[in-house]
């Protein structure tokens, strides 16, 4: 485990440990986060603690073309009167992402802190916004980090307020890179649910040939 002064470099990634935990402390400053993105390594605390820094091996990441669309997700998306945009309310959709409760979690990672740092990266062009509206009210959405010099997203959180508006959103995100030639989309760690949209496991050392 490795301690960080405010601007100590990054250890290597292979210190982390079994649970993909590498690093703790430093500032939590747009230089640094995009420093790690671009290292394959992300934050991830709670109120209260210091920033940690994680790179869990394997590692989750649904490439473009893998992408699964049901049924009724397509059925959702013709029929049910939504609209999609992109960069349009990003403070919006953090903070909806910060408050929906998920299972087998004690509060949000999502701080203050941590919203401001990424609101901060949306200002300089570096995270990007996903949002659905439904009679022009915020149902869904989703925000990362745009990697383009690597075609890769850093997926962060999304959210939903009706049924498959964080699905939708995901979709137009997909489609988006998809014309821009990405090759995929970061999710981090596994969940049943990002496997069932195509997301699978690599290998650290695969994931950060992407980004090397």
């Amino acid at each position: 485990m490795v301690y960080l002064k405010k601007n100590s470099p990054f250890p290597d990634v292979s210190f982390a440990d079994e649970d993909g935990l590498l690093a703790i402390g430093g500032a939590l400053t747009s230089e640094r986060l995009l420093l790690a993105y671009y290292s394959g390594i992300f934050p991830w605390f709670s109120e209260g603690q210091p920033v940690l820094w994680w790179s869990p091996n394997p590692r989750m990441v649904l490439f473009i073309e893998n992408f699964k669309t049901s049924k009724s997700l397509l059925q959702s998306i013709r029929n049910k009167n939504f609209t999609v945009t992109f960069n349009l309310s990003f403070t919006e959709v953090i903070a909806n992402c910060s408050k929906i409760q998920r299972p087998h979690q004690d509060g949000t990672w999502i701080t203050n802190t941590m919203q401001k740092a990424y609101q901060e990266l949306h200002r300089l062009g570096h995270a990007i916004s996903v949002e659905v509206w439904q009679e022009d009210q915020l149902v869904g959405g989703l925000y990362g980090v745009d990697l383009p010099e690597k075609n890769f997203f850093c997926g962060e959180s999304m959210f939903s307020k009706v049924s498959n508006a964080s699905k939708i959103a995901l979709y137009f995100l997909v489609e988006k890179l998809k014309k821009e030639n990405y090759i995929g989309i970061d999710c981090q760690v596994y969940t049943n649910h990002l496997a069932t949209l195509g997301a699978k496991e690599i290998d650290r050392k695969d994931f950060l040939k992407f980004l090397a």
